[in-house]
């Protein structure tokens, strides 16, 4: 059998249809004892290592108020938009829900405002 230079190799690839790139493949890996599914399998395993551990998306929850209750009030209206009234209340009925699936990064700054007002704040 004459050897196959790499370029005619490339031409039959860039002819051969589906069915024969498929036959072809099945071959070699029966022949060599390959798999052309492993390097797939391997690539994804670093995908799922890098995914985050911890809840995507949590719920801000204020569990207590603190000293300054006016300057509570003033963050939550700025937070939820919510007016003055509606935000009131709001901080009234404690343990109150601030923001519900937001963002951890998100949540953590919404935590930042209201722990610099002087409040207490919980995620879940």
């Amino acid at each position: 059998m004459a050897k196959l230079t790499q370029e005619e190799i490339l031409t039959y690839l860039d002819e051969a249809t589906i069915l024969e790139l498929n036959e072809l493949v099945k071959a070699i890996e029966e022949k060599y004892g390959v798999s052309a599914a492993a390097p797939v399998a391997m690539a994804a395993a670093p995908a799922e290592e890098a995914a985050p551990q911890g809840p995507t998306s949590v719920t801000v929850m204020l569990t207590a108020i603190g000293d300054s209750k006016v300057g509570v009030i003033k963050v939550v209206k700025e937070i939820t938009g919510l007016g003055l009234v509606d935000a009131k209340k709001l901080v009234d009925a404690l343990p109150a829900e601030i923001k519900k699936d937001v963002a951890t990064d998100e949540a953590e700054k919404i935590k930042a405002q209201l722990t610099d007002a002087g409040a207490t704040v919980e995620f879940k």
